[in-house]
C-alpha cells in the first residue's frame, strides 16, 4: 500500500493528514490478521527506515529528494525517485508483492510503473479527487496536472476503489474510470475506541465539535456562523491544523469571535474523548468523499449536523445519525442544530446502532475479495 505524500502514521488533523491515514492503518492490520503481509511505503521526510508496526504490517520511509518534508508541488518532480525506490523493495529480479495499492494520485503517479514493470495488479485509491474538489468549490482550485493525472490513473488501473457512492459517480461520469473496474468500499469505524461509554458528565454549556483539517473546503466558518446563530449558550471547538498555505484561513476563522476553542490536532484518544462528550459534531464542508469523522461522531452516541453532499450522503443516515442540511445558510444550520439541542437524547442510541453497520473488517474483506480476483486474472 503506497502513500506518497503522507505516512500512515501521521497524525490526522496535521499537514496533510487525515481519514486517509485513519483508514490505512485500520485496513492494513485487518488484512494482516487474515494473513496478507502488507507494506506501507511512503516517502522519508527524514533517514529512510524501516517499522514493523504490528504482527505483519512494516512501514517503510523511502529516500526520494531531499530528507525533508516537500510541498504537493515539489512532490510530482520526485515522483520517478520515489517509484524507483518501491520498484527496489519490491525487487525486480523476484517480484515480493501480489498486488500494489496505491492510495491519492500521487502515489498512483509513482507507481504505475512499477506495477507494469513488475507485471502485478495495480489497484488505486483517490481519497479526494480534484474534480470534486472544483466543482464542490466552484472553480479551478486544483492545477489541471492532477486532473489528467487523475484521468489517466483511472483509466489504467485493474481496479479503483471509491469510499462512497458519490465518489464513484464522479470516477466514472467526470474522470473517466470504466464502471466495470470501479467498486465502492465505505471505509469502517473502531467501534471500541469510538463509544458513548466514553462521555463524561454533560458539559455546561453543551460542546459542539468541528473535526478535521482547517482549510476552505471544510467549511469551519459556517460552524462558527451557525454556532452565532443560536440562541443558548454553547462552547464550540475546533480540533485540527491548518493545511499547509491555509494559515490565513485559521486567522480569518480566529476573527470571526464567539466561544469558540481552537484545539489543534488531536490523539486518537484524544479525539474519542472530544466526540463522546460533544452534543452534537458538525461537518460544514463543501464536499466529502465520505467524511470519517461523521461515522466516528456518531459511534461516540454524538448525532451530527453534515452538509448534504457528495459522501457524505453516505456517511450520514438523515434522521437516524444525524440531519443532512442542504443549504449554507449559517441560520438555516442554527435551526438543525437547536432542534438537537433541545432533545439531546434523541438520536443518541440510533446514531450508534448507524455506526455499527460499518467496520474495518468488512471494509478489508471486501478489499480483499477484489486483489484475489486480480491476482487470480
Amino acid at each position: 500500500m503506497v502513500s506518497m505524500h503522507t505516512s500512515p502514521t501521521a497524525r490526522p488533523g496535521t499537514a496533510d493528514a487525515g481519514g486517509m491515514n485513519v483508514a490505512l492503518i485500520a485496513t492494513a492490520r485487518e488484512l494482516a490478521v487474515r494473513g496478507v503481509e502488507v507494506d506501507l511505503l511512503t516517502r522519508a521526510t527524514g533517514l529512510p527506515a524501516t517499522t514493523v508496526l504490528s504482527a505483519g504490517v512494516t512501514l517503510h520511509e523511502l529516500a526520494a529528494g531531499p530528507p525533508s518534508a516537500l510541498e504537493k508541488e515539489q512532490l510530482v518532480e520526485v515522483a520517478d525517485e520515489f517509484g524507483e525506490a518501491v520498484a527496489r523493495v519490491a525487487g525486480r529480479e523476484s517480484p515480493s508483492y501480489d498486488v500494489i495499492h496505491a492510495h491519492y494520485w500521487l502515489s498512483g503517479l509513482a507507481t504505475l510503473p512499477v506495477a507494469i514493470e513488475l507485471g502485478v495488479p495495480f489497484v488505486q485509491s483517490f481519497h479526494t479527487l480534484g474534480a470534486m474538489k472544483n466543482a464542490a468549490m466552484r472553480e479551478q482550485t486544483e492545477p489541471a496536472r492532477r486532473a489528467l493525472t487523475e484521468t489517466f490513473l483511472a483509466r489504467q488501473a485493474d481496479a479503483v476503489i471509491a469510499a462512497s457512492t458519490a465518489e464513484a459517480a464522479c470516477l466514472i461520469d467526470l474522470v473517466g474510470a470504466p464502471a466495470g473496474r470501479v467498486w465502492v468500499i465505505p471505509p469502517g469505524v473502531d467501534l471500541e475506541l469510538f463509544s458513548p461509554v466514553r462521555a463524561a458528565t454533560a458539559k455546561t454549556p453543551p460542546v459542539i465539535a468541528v473535526v478535521g483539517r482547517i482549510q476552505p473546503l471544510k467549511g469551519q466558518d459556517l460552524a462558527i456562523k451557525a454556532v452565532a446563530a443560536l440562541n443558548r449558550d454553547v462552547r464550540l471547538v475546533i480540533a485540527g491544523e491548518p493545511t499547509p498555505g491555509d494559515a490565513s484561513y485559521l486567522e480569518s476563522l480566529r476573527a470571526l469571535g464567539g466561544n469558540v476553542s481552537f484545539v489543534g490536532a488531536l490523539t486518537r484518544l484524544q479525539l474519542a474523548a472530544l466526540l463522546a462528550s460533544a452534543t452534537v459534531t458538525l461537518v460544514p464542508s463543501h464536499s466529502e468523499t465520505f467524511g470519517l469523522v461523521a461515522l466516528e461522531s456518531a459511534a461516540s452516541g454524538t448525532p451530527v449536523v453534515a452538509s448534504g453532499v457528495a459522501g457524505l450522503i453516505d456517511s450520514v443516515a438523515d434522521g437516524q445519525s444525524g440531519m443532512l442540511v442542504r443549504s449554507r445558510d449559517p441560520a438555516q444550520w442554527a435551526h438543525v442544530i437547536e432542534g438537537i439541542l433541545d432533545d439531546p437524547q434523541r438520536l443518541v442510541a440510533s446514531a450508534r446502532v448507524h455506526a455499527e453497520r460499518f467496520s474495518w473488517a468488512t471494509s478489508a474483506a471486501s478489499l480483499l475479495g477484489i486483489y484475489a480476483s486480480l491476482v487470480a486474472d
